[in-house]
């Protein structure tokens, strides 16, 4: 691994109209960060929230999540580099295998 690994969490503050029974992006954000840091401890990876509907200058991120809204994704949306790893509901397994995919080993 070369460099830290970015997980981006895109949600919004109000819920997916068909995630009504969900936590929120935000919670959902904060599980996973908290769960990716107690199985890959100590390794080169961030998890950073983006707010779909007050998307940050980076370009990429505003282009995507102005795509989660057009495609009507059930949002939170998990993407690692350009892969979409969960969506609505993401699951461990899938984000966990692939941060495996580039070198990251659970304790």
């Amino acid at each position: 691994m070369d460099k830290e690994l970015e997980i981006t969490v895109y949600g919004a503050e109000v819920l997916c109209p068909s995630c009504v029974n969900l936590p929120s992006s935000k919670e959902t954000y904060e599980w996973l960060e908290a769960a990716l840091t107690r199985k890959f401890i100590n390794q080169a990876f961030k998890v950073t929230y983006v707010d779909i509907f007050n998307p940050p200058e980076d370009s990429l991120k505003k282009e995507f999540a102005q795509r989660v809204i057009d495609e009507d994704m059930f949002y939170p949306v998990v993407k690692i580099k350009d892969e979409i790893v969960g969506e609505g509901n993401p699951k461990l397994k899938t984000i966990y295998a692939e941060m495996e995919k580039y070198g990251f080993k659970q304790m």
